[in-house]
């Protein structure tokens, strides 16, 4: 997409007096300016932006912008330039403003999906909503951006720059609806400021990411500012009441304003779940919309998956699609790569499912959820990532003992931790009886090796990811690819 010079004023900066520059161009990487770019000097976790703004005007940088904290380093490193300058309070948020209003274009109907689980899931089901209703949707997050346009990410949520060239280019292709997930990061740091949403959703609440936030009421805030800062007033908030966060975030949305769609299995939620019939397929759902009865089939495993449907479907509705048509759409859903696919079936009938649970309660609410569909024994895959919260490890040892039958834990994607001491934590969780086995395409060997007819595998922690970082380097790894093989090995089929 071709796009024109834009003079600060038409971003909303206001520079010294005399400096409303015309910017060719914004970097908050001074790697990747070019002559005539906006440089926003950010606050980082370990080393502020003002620190390469000297790169950043041998590359030609024509405006800076910055906070407060750096306005110093950056004044000494103009001195003597023609550089204009922009000094905000919350540089992060003017960045995002900034970036919106540079590339000047978004998909009509945005959507975001925000909790500790689940936004995958909800933000793909939405965009398939909106497929089957003949809409050109697509859905941007962990697993990049699927639907009607394509492309790669690097992050749940990209960084402000990133995310509205990618919306605008999606605007130009066509694409008229847009699901993203909204990560506590991504939050935190204004990334999703300047995104225009009709409507938002919140899934639940549970322990993650606490090497990041300092605490839990860090960590919901963060989640929280979807709601409280970033959704418009005349936006739609869908909120899933079952978690205990879930009541007093629908409170605030309604205190400003907003419509809410309570969506659980209380009295009073405008999608209200009922009832679930399990099979090895999929399963029945019955709820209420506004009190009236709905029966839908989903072709998906694991009850929570109906939760996470619903609340897409609240998402659409709130778009302006007719409930009835929405409905109606529930039954062509598929399954998302890596939340509870089904990645290999055995000649015995046993099954072999991969998931992304990579939180003490994702391994718990995946295990509990795959039990009804399997008529024999549950046999678990667990690990834990490197260099992330070391607190959840045993926990997540604990989930998978607690409703498994049989425990395996092995690497997840250690990174520049010892391996060992990241299973040793695991394994202090899942007890004496589990299994550890480092290798990982070995624990899935040993995993489907033990299945006999009737029974079930689940590898989590990794889901849809296609590779596993050791040290600093990530090598080929597909938990379903590795199923695959390990079943038709022992099947005798290679």
């Amino acid at each position: 997409m071709a796009l024109t010079a834009k003079p600060l004023s038409a971003l909303g900066l206001t520079a010294r007096p005399g400096s409303d520059v015309a910017v060719t161009g914004l970097s908050v990487d001074s790697r990747l300016v070019k002559p005539g770019h906006l440089f926003a000097a950010l606050p980082g976790t370990k080393v502020h932006g003002a620190t390469f703004v000297a790169a950043a005007l041998e590359r030609g940088a024509a405006a800076v912008l910055t906070d407060r904290s750096g306005e110093e380093s950056v004044r000494q490193a103009l001195a003597g330039t023609s550089v204009a300058l922009v000094v905000v309070e919350d540089a992060r948020l003017t960045l995002s403003c900034a970036a919106a209003l540079f590339f000047g274009a978004q998909p009509d109907q945005m959507v975001a999906v925000t909790g500790t689980n689940g936004k995958t899931s909800v933000a793909t089901f939405t965009r398939m909503i909106w497929q089957a209703l003949g809409f050109e949707a697509a859905n941007i997050g962990t697993t990049g951006v699927e639907g009607a346009f394509t492309a790669p990410s690097a992050h749940t949520t990209p960084e402000p720059i990133t995310l509205h060239r990618l919306l605008a280019d999606m605007a130009a292709a066509g694409v008229t609806h847009a699901a993203m997930e909204a990560s506590s990061h991504g939050l935190a740091q204004r990334r999703l400021d300047g995104v225009v949403l009709r409507a938002a959703a919140f899934t639940n609440f549970t322990q993650d990411h606490l090497d990041y936030h300092a605490t839990f009421e860090e960590y919901f805030d963060a989640k929280a500012g979807l709601f409280t800062r970033v959704l418009p007033e005349e936006g739609t908030a869908v909120i899933n009441t079952d978690d205990p966060k879930g009541p007093g975030l629908a409170a605030l949305a309604k205190a400003r304003g907003q419509k809410v769609i309570r969506v659980g299995h209380g009295d009073g939620c405008e999608i209200q779940l009922q009832g679930q019939r399990f099979d090895a397929a999929g399963q029945d759902v019955r709820f209420l919309w506004h009190g009236g009865p709905q029966m839908v089939r989903l072709p998906l495993i694991g009850g929570f998956q109906a939760m996470n449907v619903l609340t897409a479907a609240g998402l659409v509705i709130a778009c302006g699609a007719e409930p009835k048509e929405v409905f109606d759409a529930l039954p062509q859903l598929s399954t998302v790569r890596g939340r509870m696919q089904l990645a290999a079936t055995r000649t015995n009938g046993a099954t072999v499912f991969v998931d992304f649970a990579h939180t003490p309660d994702a391994v718990e609410t995946a295990l509990k959820a795959l039990r009804p569909h399997v008529l024999g024994r549950i046999v678990a895959i667990v690990g834990a990532g490197g260099d992330r919260d070391r607190t959840k490890r045993p926990l997540m040892g604990a989930a998978a003992s607690a409703h498994a039958d049989q425990v395996i834990v092995t690497d997840d994607n250690p990174r520049t931790e010892d391996p060992a001491s990241i299973r040793a934590a695991v394994m202090a969780g899942a007890g004496p009886e589990a299994t550890e086995v480092g290798d990982r395409a070995e624990a899935i060997l040993r995993g489907v090796d033990a299945l006999g007819p009737g029974d079930a595998l689940l590898i989590m922690g990794k889901g849809h990811e296609r590779g596993q970082v050791i040290g600093t380097d990530v090598f080929p790894f597909d938990d379903a690819e590795q199923a695959s093989i390990a079943v038709a090995a022992l099947d005798g089929k290679i």
